[in-house]
């Protein structure tokens, strides 16, 4: 935590530390959250997703559109960041627990980390301090604090994009959020790209859509 220059192996390890994020990108959004698996009964499919941000966020194309809006704002870290903090909360193990600490302070946390979020110092220092012996809840703070920064900021000007318009639709449909191609009458996601919907393409054959 030193703003001296990297050397090129600390450079090289960096890189790799930040490739290895991009390909977990797709695990994060795609797989069911911790907390939602104890609450499924709470919360069903067909949920709308004006309801909060939790509600959002705990279904799969809710997380997938959200990420693309926060991409356009070039803020989608910070959703990464929080669900790379539920995973770590499921971690086993001690020296599990220190591998992924340690990435996650190397990717979003530690002053310049290439996807840094935006954390108060003394909060970058406790996690740091915790790195040799980390616990579960070792990000809680940190994640409270960008849960919030979502909620407050981001997600009230999602709910008036394009974006969010075209979700609520699907949802209103009773299609449910899992299945979005289904409400617009398509079979399957490959439809989307067929039927020139404009498709993005994320990590790992991660497709959104646009408009209908």
């Amino acid at each position: 935590m030193n703003g001296f220059s990297k050397t090129p192996l600390e450079l090289q390890h960096t890189k790799r530390i930040h490739n290895a994020w991009k390909s977990r990108v797709h695990n994060f959004i795609q797989s069911p959250l911790p907390w939602k698996k104890a609450n499924r009964q709470k919360t069903n499919a067909t949920s709308l997703p004006e309801e909060s941000l939790e509600t959002l966020i705990s279904q799969k194309c809710g997380r997938i559109v959200f990420w693309d809006f926060l991409q356009s704002e070039f803020c989608e870290e910070n959703l990464d960041f929080w669900l790379a903090c539920e995973e770590f909360k499921s971690c086993d193990g001690l020296e599990e627990l220190k591998r992924r600490a340690a990435s996650i302070y190397e990717e979003f946390v530690r002053d310049e980390a290439p996807r840094q979020v935006n954390l108060d110092f003394y909060t970058r220092e406790i996690i740091f301090q915790s790195l040799q012996q980390p616990s579960p809840s070792c990000f809680v703070v940190a994640q409270r604090k960008i849960y919030s920064l979502m909620e407050n900021d981001s997600f009230p000007r999602f709910i008036h994009s394009q974006k969010y318009k075209v979700l609520l639709d699907a949802a209103s449909k009773q299609r449910g959020l899992e299945r979005p191609w289904k409400a617009l009458g398509l079979k399957s996601r490959d439809d989307l790209i067929r039927n020139d919907l404009k498709p993005v393409i994320l990590q790992s054959d991660l497709y959104l859509f646009h408009n209908h």
